[in-house]
Formats: C-alpha cells, structure tokens, sequence
C-alpha cells in the first residue's frame, strides 16, 4: 500500500510520525475509493462491479444456464479483486436477495438466505448463479466505446472503471458502507418513480426538491411495510441528504378469532427476533394483554406472525401503539447518501445533485456509445467502398496482386485507397466477389449511410442528444419498471405502555407505621390496627387505593414524595422502611399520605392559616429526594393533606386553638401547583412564631357530613346548617365557638 519514500540525501531513514501519516492516509484514500463507497454512474461499489462483469465475462447472462457460484467468485478473486472469497460471495448474495435488492442483479439457484436469517445461505460450491434481466441495464453498452478501462491488480487484464448504466442505480437499489472517517446509508427507491424525476429534470434543470418529490414519494424499500416518515423529513433528506427514515408493520384484526396478524415486516427485520422480544415481555410480565404468539409464515404467505389478545375486550390497536414503540415492527433507517461523484470525490449530495450529475454521466456516455457507434459505421462503409472497388475492377485487382511484390503501395496509389482500405482488399475472400454479393453491398451501404446521417445530426444537436437520453430512460422504466411496494403513510408516534398501565387494577390498603414502614394488603377489608409491628412501633397511616397507582406522601417540612404501590411488600410481613425508597430531610416526619386518580384535588394547608387546592398528580415527584410542594412561613407546621371528593357544594372549616371557626365555600380557594397558598384564617404571623396562635385543623365538610370538635371531655357536633352562624370570607379571623370550647383538641368529619 505504502511505497518507499526516499530522502534526498538517500538516506532510507524517515521518521516514523510522517510514515505513519502518509501510510494512514493512503490506506484511508484506498478504502474510501477502492471499497467502501459506490460511484454515482452505477451505483456500485468496486467488488460488486467486478462480479458483475466476471459473471458478463463468463457468458451468465439472464438466459443462459446456471454457474456454480464458486466458479464465478474464483474468477471474481483471481482475475479482478484478490481479497477473501468469503467477502466476495457475501457481496454476491445480497446482489441475489429480493428481500435486499430492490432489483436483483444476481439470479440464484439453491439457499441464498431468507429474510429471517440473510446469513443462513448456503456455501458457494452449493449454490449456481446467472445475472438477471435487470443487469443489462449496467452491462449493455459496455462494449460500446462507452466508459474507460484500467488495467487489474497485477496487469494481465482490463476491467471498466464504471459500467454505463441506463438507469441511475446509486437510487434503485441503494447501498451501505463504511469507510475510514465517513459512511454511506443509501436506501432503495422506485425505477418509475425515478425516471419520471430524471425526466422531470431533462425538461425543467432548475427544478426543486419540492418539484422533484412530486415524482419521487421517498424511499422504496423491497417489503410491503409502510412508510411513516412524513412529507417535510422525506423532502428535507432530500435536501441535505443526510437523515432518517421510519417504517412500521403492516398489521390486521382478524374477523373470525379477533387475533393480531402481522403481514409485512420492515426492511431487514427478522420475523423469528420480533417473535423473540415480544415473548420476552411476556416473560417480563411486560404484556399482560397478550396470551399466545404464532410463526405462521409460508410459501404463499412469506410474512405471517399470530399475536393472540387475551380477551377480545383488549384494544388491539393499542396494543399495536405499545408494540411498534418496544420492538422492531417499528425500525428507524439513518440515511447518508454518500458518494463517489463524477468528479472522483467523496461527498454527500442532495436528491437534486445525484440526479444532476447523474444525467450529466448518462449524456456523456450516450454521446460517447453514438461517437463510437458512428466511428464504426464509417470504417464499415470504407470497407464497403474498397469491396465496391474489388468488385468492379477484380481483373485489375487480380493482376496487381499477383504480378507485384509489394500490391499494398499499388493498390492504394491506383484506386485511391486508405492503408486501411487496402489491406482490407487483400484479405478479402474471391466468394465475396459474386454476383449476388453487389446487391448486399449496396443495400448495407444504403441503411449504413443513412444511419451515419442520423448520428451526426444526433451528435451536433443538444436537443436531440437531450431527447435520445428522455427515451431511452422512459424505455427502461417501461420494460423493468413496476409498482411501489413500501407505502407512505403519515401515522402519529407509536406510545409504549407506561408501567402503570401495564398493572393489573387490584383493590390494595396501603399502611404505613409511626417509625416509617410500609407494606400493602390486598383488599379494602383489613384492620391495619391489628397488624403486626416492630417493637416500639405502630399504626399511623391506612390508604385505600388500587395497586396502579401511587402513595403521595407530605412531610413536615411541605416535600412530596411519590412511591408505586404495584411493588410494596407485602403485609404479611412487617415491610419495609420508607428511607429505603426516598430521602425526606433529616429529622422530618410524614404528615399525611394519600392514593387516588391523578386529577383528584386534594386540599394543602399550614397552621399559619394559608392553604390551596391542588391535583395528586401535583404531589408526584420522579425524585428520591421529593420536590418542594408546600411553602411554610416562619414558624408554621403542616396540617394532614385531605382529599376532595365534591369541591363544588363542600364547605371548608378552619378552626383555631383559640376557639375560632371560620366556614366558607372551598372554591374561594385556588387551585395551585405548589406554593404558600392564600390566606385561609387571619392569624397574625407574629403569633403563629411565637405558637401562641394557630390553626388546629382545616376539615372539608359535605351537605351529608357532620363536624364534631373536641376539647378535653367536651365535644360538640355541628351539621351544614349549623355552619351558617360561622361563614364569613375567606381569610376573616372568624367566629367564637361556645364556652368551653375556647380549646379545640381534636376535629373529626363523619357522615350522618
């Protein structure tokens, strides 16, 4: 790879810093040139174009017989390309896959793959091998004058530096590769699609990617999966020619058994590994909603995998949401359409330069087929004129030859010939000279003639060239065209399951002890009381709640906390400690706990008199850690959160240590996301540092509810009508309870 670098002084000696660069850089030039990258005018990368001539060479063409593979890979590795013949014949049967190729060059016969395992094809001493019709697309004008040759790795033969392709394969069949220090993701498209592009660019050259993604829709990949990338991302790759594309399984209900059938998959996706990952969550217990799987691919259904629901009641459809989103039925394909151009180099080029430059690589080399072809056509009537000569001057022909020593110099001075023209009538054979031989020259110099005319004006006309290349690309698209397989169809982004939803709904009681443990019980029917405790330890908290969803917790420094009641212990045990889950503050307590729906509100207050109206959903926090919820003013503590099962028709009553009651409608409250609140009962701040003054409780009363307060033995129980003597506005000092209630102790809310 490297050659010998010589210093001036003929020193061999170099430093190993510039050796090493030069060698690097030489190797990178090589695999970006030689291997990795195709060029624009056929779309192939250098061992691909070398089976593809070694199998022409070899005479494999779509009509002939069948080849043992490893007769055309040995030509291939000996002749054209001295790398393993293991690479080569992988290069060669993704050149022979459907389910790879958009258009197969390669037609084989044997086991090349499939689309569950593309590496499970058979050896090459197994398998025979032809070019399909397809591949005379790229071949037949290769002997035409149309493209330049280079000599092979050791000099021995020549093999085209690029096959003249009739249609612009770089697009039609894409490709994949990487080099040093840059990739190419080329995906395949529609042959009709892109010739009625190329077309639309003949005529209008100032065209945009706007007018050109009339014509290309986007990608066609070789599998009837749908497209979903939308419009602006397919026309701004196109534009840049760098992105993505997504495709997604094409999938159905069926009718008589309700089952999820899967009928196409996405470009290079295993149907068995999409079997894989869906039994693993299963396994997981990550899809409750899923019974049973079937492979029931086959011949006459090459794609056919049986997902079968639980229940019929089950949303297939967001099932499907959940199963694009956490497996491959979805699959995102990076594009990079990187290429050698026709000036040589390497660079990514948008959809409006490949066809630019492509058209450009298709008129030279029209232009070079008509020049070589007219080139032929002359030297042939030459020799038509020389035959012409023989004929009507044989005797005298005749004669030079046989009385002359040296009749060339005769011949060519006596009729006026070219040297050409002369040898010509000397290898001429004395049975061309009959009769019927003059009728046959003048027809051939007749049609050839009027051929000669038709390439000139051809050749001297832009236009004509320009309309010679429009038909010639409508005719290949007319004889290997055909329909589009990938649709494109706009969907919204897939949504998996969140854990939550993936969790069977159970009645649990959640309970939570003084010293900080928890544990949960099925069932809405337990004595939390009666459980069992850590010595010195005992009940606080019980919740009734569903095993979906969350314990919101409230400290006394106004932290929520959030913990998923799917996975507490169990309380057969004794559970588990809440430090273990999250990390309240050192020194603080839990003051409330509460479970329910996200919007169920919930009532927030301190004993400075200020509170609000939140949601559950507020209260969660993804943190170990909480999130600040409650602002405390100075001095303040927190009252137990409460929820609010009728917040339109419930009366809040406040009341204070000093006797105060204070009632009023719980809609004069806001609704907040956290925060101080507003003002629930006028306390005076200062009174509330010093403790002399502070709110008891806060209750959330109903029209079927009662409130009983209580102050040492005393208690008194207060119905919605008896309330009406203590309304005022919100945020009022309220009024005096009766005597002996001038210390509340306890506030209990129960129903009549």
């Amino acid at each position: 790879m490297t050659e010998l670098i010589t210093l001036p002084d003929a020193d061999e000696r170099i430093a190993l810093k510039d050796f090493s660069e030069k060698a690097y850089l030489d190797y990178s030039m090589y695999v970006i040139l030689d291997r990795a990258l195709p060029n624009i005018g056929d779309g192939l990368k250098p061992v691909q174009r070398r089976i593809v001539y070694a199998m022409s060479e070899l005479g494999l063409k779509s009509t002939a017989k069948f080849k043992k593979s490893a007769r055309t890979v040995g030509d291939v590795i000996g002749k054209f390309h001295p790398h393993g013949d293991s690479a080569s014949y992988e290069a060669m049967v993704l050149m022979a896959q459907p389910f790879s190729y958009r258009y197969t060059l390669v037609d084989g016969q044997g086991n090349w793959g499939s689309p569950d395992d593309p590496k499970s094809f058979a050896a090459m001493r197994y398998t025979e091998s032809r070019l399909t019709r397809y591949s005379e697309v790229l071949l037949e004008e290769l002997g035409q004058g149309t493209v330049d040759w280079q000599p092979n790795f050791d000099g021995t033969l020549d093999e085209p530096i690029v096959l003249p392709a009739r249609a612009p394969n770089i697009l039609l069949n894409g490709t994949t590769g990487i080099a040093v220090g840059m990739a190419t993701d080329i995906p395949p498209h529609n042959l009709r699609e892109v010739v009625n592009a190329c077309v639309h660019l003949l005529d209008n050259p100032q065209a945009t990617i706007d007018d050109l993604c009339q014509h290309i829709l986007g990608p066609d990949m070789p599998t009837e999966a749908e497209i979903i990338s939308s419009r602006e991302d397919i026309i701004k790759m196109y534009e840049t020619g760098r992105g993505s594309i997504r495709m997604r399984a094409v999938w159905q209900k069926d009718e008589e058994t309700g089952d999820i059938i899967i009928t196409a998959l996405p470009h290079q996706v295993s149907g068995a590994k999409i079997l894989e990952q869906i039994a693993a969550q299963m396994q997981a217990k990550k899809l409750p909603m899923v019974a049973d799987l079937r492979d029931e691919s086959d011949h006459e259904n090459p794609t056919r995998l049986v997902i079968i629901p639980r229940s019929n009641r089950i949303d297939l459809e967001q099932v499907m949401q959940h199963l694009f989103a956490t497996t491959e039925l979805e699959r995102t394909y990076r594009v990079n359409m990187n290429m050698i151009g026709i000036d040589g180099r390497p660079a990514v080029k948008s959809l409006h330069k490949i066809l630019s430059e492509w058209l450009s690589f298709r008129t030279v080399t029209t232009r070079r087929r008509l020049q070589y072809r007219l080139e032929k056509v002359e030297e042939r009537l030459l020799r038509l004129t020389a035959l012409m000569i023989v004929f009507l001057n044989v005797d005298e022909v005749i004669r030079i030859i046989r009385e002359e020593d040296n009749p060339k110099p005769v011949l060519m001075k006596r009729f006026n010939l070219i040297e050409m023209q002369a040898e010509y009538i000397l290898e001429t054979k004395l049975r061309q000279l009959a009769r019927l031989e003059e009728m046959k020259i003048l027809e051939e110099q007749a049609s050839l003639e009027k051929e000669r005319d038709g390439l000139q004006k051809i050749l001297e006309s832009a236009v004509k060239l320009k309309n010679l290349v429009r038909k010639e690309l409508i005719q290949v698209a007319a004889e290997f065209g055909d329909d589009r397989r990938s649709p494109i169809i706009a969907r919204v982004e897939a949504q998996a399951f969140s854990e939550t939803e993936l969790l069977s709904v159970d009645p649990i009681t959640v309970v939570i002890s003084d010293k900080g443990w928890i544990r949960a019980a099925k069932g809405h029917d337990i004595d939390p009381a009666g459980l069992s405790y850590k010595a010195g330890d005992s009940f606080k908290f019980a919740l009734h709640g569903k095993s979906n969803q969350s314990v919101m917790l409230l400290d006394s420094t106004g932290r929520s906390y959030a913990i998923p009641a799917h996975n507490l212990p169990s309380a057969r045990g004794q559970g588990e400690p809440l430090s273990g889950r999250i990390s309240p503050p050192s020194g603080a307590t839990f003051e409330g706990a509460l479970m329910g729906p996200d919007d169920q509100c919930v009532l927030l207050a301190s004993d400075a008199g200020y509170g609000f109206v939140a949601k559950l959903e507020d209260l969660a926090s993804k943190n170990k850690a909480g999130k600040t919820l409650l602002t405390l003013p100075t001095g303040a503590l927190v009252l137990p959160p409460q929820l609010l099962t009728n917040p339109a028709q419930a009366l809040l009553a406040a009341v204070s240590n000093d006797g105060r009651l204070l009632a009023f409608p719980v809609t004069e409250l806001p609704e907040l996301a956290r925060g101080k609140g507003n003002k629930i009962m006028n306390i005076p701040s200062a009174r509330v540092q010093t403790r002399e003054e502070f709110v008891v409780a806060v209750c959330v009363l109903n029209p079927n509810q009662l409130l009983t307060l209580y102050s040492g033995k005393r208690h008194i129980t207060l119905k919605m009508s008896d309330l009406e003597h203590y309304k005022g506005e919100r945020g009022r000092r309220g009024n005096k309870l009766p005597r002996g209630f001038q210390k509340v102790d306890k506030v209990e809310v129960t129903d009549k």
